[in-house]
C-alpha cells in the first residue's frame, strides 16, 4: 500500500483514478490473503493425508505380519511344542506375564504377535492407535538372546506425544506434522533397557487440552465398552487400547487429569506420580515453559500391581543416568506392600463440583469397605478450591492468554471436540471482561473468559500463590492427622462433544496437579438402573448451565465404569499406589 501511495502522489492522478488504483490494490490484497490461506489449507491437507497412509501403511504391515507369523506356527507345531492359547495370554496380568516369559514358559515372540493381533482388533472398533511401531519387529529379534530387564518381553504403548524416534508426535496440530523425533524419549530408552517394547502409539485430542480423544488428523476413539461415548483424555487412546484388552501397559501424560480421567471412564487403573518421578525428556507438550501447573509423565494398566510393577522398572539407574534431573530414588517396594491400617481422609465433593450420583455411590461404597478391613476415616475438606482452580489452575496454564495454544493450532482445521472450549479463547481481553460480568449471574463457575495477559510481575505472584497454597494444604493434612485421601473423579465416560462444554468438572483432577501430589484412579463399580433413575434429579451445586450440560454428557451410562481417586503427599507415590491396592482388593473381595 505504501508503494502505491507513492504512485499516486508521484502521478498527481486526480482523485477517481486514486480512488480507482486504491480499491484495486485493496482488491489484489484481499486476493493475495485469499490465495495463501487457501495454499494453507492445501498444504495442511495434505500433511494430514501423509500422516494417515503412514498409520495405515504401518497398520497394513503389521497385520501381514501377525497373520503370516500365526499361519507359520499353527502349519509347523509338533506335538513337543504347541502355541500357547492366545486368549490365556491375554488374561495374564502383568505381573503374572513377566514371571511366565522370565521362566520361559512363554515366548516373547507368542506374547508379542498375541497382542499386537488384539491391538489391530481394538483400533479397528475404537480408532485409538496413531501407528504401529514397526522397529518393534526388530527389537523383538534381540530379545531372543538377551533375556533381562523387569519387563522382558513385555509389549507397552506409549501415547502419541511420547517421543519415539522417526515418529511424529503431532498432539494433533499440523504444525508438528513431518517433524520425526530425532532420538527416543528417555522413557522409552528405559522402556526398552528393560526388556519391554514399545510396539504402538496412540491417540490424543486436539492440543492435548482436552479430555476428549479427537483430533483431524487421526479422529475420534471410542469407548471400549460403550462406542456411543468417548474414552475421555487426553491419554484417551492408551485407555481405550488397555480397557479393550489391545495392552498389558502404557504410559501416558497427566497436567489436568489426562490419565486418571480416560483410566476412569475405560475402567482401568491409572496414575499420576509426583511431576519429576519420571523424566518428561523427549515428550512434546503443546507448549513449554508453563510452571503454575506441573504435568507428569506415568503408567495406565488393568490393575494396579501393573502400575507398580511398570513404576518400578523405570525407576532405575539408567533413568537416572539418562536424566539427572530426576532424583535418584528407586521405588520404594516395602513401603507398597506394607499392610498397616491407614488413617484416610475422605471427602464427597470439593465445594466446586458435585460428583453424580454413581460415582458418589462407588465413593461411599468403596469408604464403606475401607472402614470394615479397620482404616480409618476422617472428614477432609480441600481449601478454597472454587478460587483455587479458576486462579491458580486455569490462570496458571493460560497465562499467556492462549497465545502459544492459538499458535499452535495455525493451519490446522480446529477438532469439533475442542470448538465450544477454545472459541472463547478468540475474543480480545475487554470482550472476555465483559462477557464474564454480563454471564456471572447465569453462570457461576464461569472462569475460561477470564485468562489474560500477565506481567512478569503477576505472574511470580501467580507462582507464589501456588507454592503458598501447597503449603497450606500440607499444613492441613498434617492438622487432620492422615495418610492419604480418598476422593472423586469424575464420569462416568460422556457423550461426544460435551466434554469441550463441560470444563468446570477439571477440579476433580486438576487440583492436584495445582498441588503436585501423586493421585490414581482404581475402578470399583459400574452403574446402575438407579443411578440413572437418581441422575435425573441431580442439579449440582450451582444450578446453572454447566450443571445442566454435565448431566446431559453422561445421560445414558448405565454398564459403564465407576471408580474412585485416591491421593498422597508429594513423594510418597509407592503410599498412593499402596492405597490404591487396597482399594482394589477390598472391591475384588466383596463382589467374590
Amino acid at each position: 500500500m505504501d508503494l502505491v501511495t507513492d504512485f499516486l502522489q508521484g502521478a498527481e492522478l486526480d482523485g477517481e483514478a486514486a480512488t480507482l488504483l486504491t480499491v484495486v490494490a485493496c482488491v489484489v490484497g484481499a486476493l493475495v490473503v485469499v490465495a495463501q490461506r487457501v495454499n494453507s489449507r492445501r498444504k495442511a491437507k495434505e500433511k494430514i493425508q501423509r500422516a494417515r497412509d503412514r498409520r495405515a501403511e504401518s497398520l497394513q504391515q503389521a497385520e501381514e505380519a501377525v497373520i503370516f507369523f500365526f499361519f507359520v506356527n499353527i502349519g509347523h507345531q509338533s506335538l513337543s511344542h504347541s502355541m500357547p492359547d492366545p486368549a490365556l495370554i491375554l488374561t495374564l496380568s502383568l505381573s503374572e506375564l513377566t514371571k511366565q516369559l522370565q521362566e520361559g514358559l512363554l515366548s516373547p515372540e507368542d506374547v508379542f504377535y498375541t497382542y499386537m493381533e488384539k491391538a489391530l482388533d481394538v483400533h479397528k472398533k475404537l480408532n485409538c492407535c496413531t501407528g504401529v511401531l514397526l522397529e518393534s519387529f526388530d527389537q523383538l529379534k534381540t530379545l531372543v538372546s538377551h533375556k533381562e530387564g523387569l519387563l522382558y518381553g513385555v509389549p507397552v504403548s506409549i501415547k502419541e506425544n511420547i517421543g519415539y524416534k522417526n515418529y511424529d508426535s503431532s498432539c494433533g496440530v499440523v504444525i508438528n506434522l513431518d517433524r520425526p523425533a530425532q532420538e527416543d524419549s528417555v522413557l522409552v530408552q528405559v522402556l526398552k533397557k528393560q526388556g519391554a517394547i514399545p510396539f504402538v502409539k496412540t491417540n490424543l485430542p486436539q492440543v492435548l487440552l482436552s479430555y476428549d480423544c479427537s483430533n483431524p488428523i487421526y479422529g475420534q476413539t471410542l469407548n471400549p465398552h460403550n462406542p456411543q461415548k468417548t474414552s475421555g483424555g487426553s491419554s484417551g487412546g492408551e485407555a481405550a487400547l488397555i480397557g479393550g484388552g489391545g495392552s498389558p501397559v502404557g504410559l501416558g501424560s497427566d497436567i489436568g487429569g489426562s490419565i486418571r480421567i480416560p483410566s476412569s471412564f475405560c475402567g482401568i487403573c491409572g496414575f499420576k506420580p509426583t511431576s519429576g518421578r519420571l523424566s518428561l525428556q523427549g515428550l512434546t507438550p503443546i507448549y513449554r515453559g508453563q510452571k503454575s501447573v506441573l504435568s507428569a509423565s506415568g503408567p495406565l494398566a488393568r490393575d494396579v500391581d501393573s502400575l507398580a510393577l511398570c513404576m518400578q522398572a523405570l525407576l532405575c539407574d539408567h533413568l537416572f543416568s539418562l536424566d539427572p534431573t530426576v532424583p535418584p530414588i528407586p521405588f520404594n517396594v516395602q513401603v507398597y506392600q506394607n499392610s498397616k491400617p491407614l488413617r484416610i481422609g475422605y471427602l464427597e465433593s470439593d465445594g466446586y463440583t458435585q460428583p453424580l450420583p454413581s460415582m458418589l455411590r462407588g465413593l461411599q461404597e468403596v469408604k464403606a469397605l475401607l472402614e470394615q478391613a479397620g482404616h480409618t476415616l476422617v472428614p477432609y475438606t480441600p481449601l478454597r478450591v472454587a478460587q483455587t482452580i479458576p486462579e491458580l489452575g486455569i490462570k496458571g496454564m493460560l497465562a499467556d492468554g492462549c497465545t502459544a495454544l492459538l499458535q499452535k493450532l495455525q493451519g490446522s482445521p480446529v477438532d469439533p471436540c475442542l470448538k465450544s472450549q477454545i472459541f472463547p479463547y478468540f475474543f480480545p481481553k475487554w470482550l472476555k471482561k465483559t462477557l464474564s460480568f454480563l454471564l456471572k449471574p447465569l453462570v457461576s463457575s464461569l472462569h475460561l473468559l477470564t485468562n489474560m495477559l500477565k506481567s512478569v510481575p503477576n505472574l511470580w505472584k501467580q507462582h507464589a500463590a501456588v507454592e503458598d497454597y501447597i503449603r497450606e494444604t500440607i499444613a492441613e493434612w498434617r492438622r487432620c492427622d492422615i495418610d492419604v485421601l480418598l476422593c472423586p473423579i469424575f464420569g462416568p465416560a460422556y457423550n461426544f462433544l460435551y466434554c469441550g462444554k463441560v470444563s468446570t468438572v477439571i477440579s476433580l483432577t486438576t487440583l492436584y496437579n495445582i498441588l503436585n501430589f501423586p493421585a490414581g484412579v482404581v475402578p470399583v463399580s459400574t452403574v446402575t438402573a438407579e443411578d440413572e433413575q437418581e441422575l435425573k434429579h441431580y442439579t449440582g451445586l450451582y444450578q446453572d448451565n454447566f450443571d445442566k450440560l454435565f448431566k446431559e454428557a453422561v445421560a445414558g451410562g448405565e454398564g459403564l465404569p465407576v471408580a474412585v481417586q485416591c491421593v498422597a503427599l508429594p513423594w510418597q507415590d509407592e503410599l498412593c499406589l499402596r492405597f490404591m491396592r487396597e482399594v482394589e482388593k477390598l472391591v475384588r473381595q466383596s463382589k467374590q
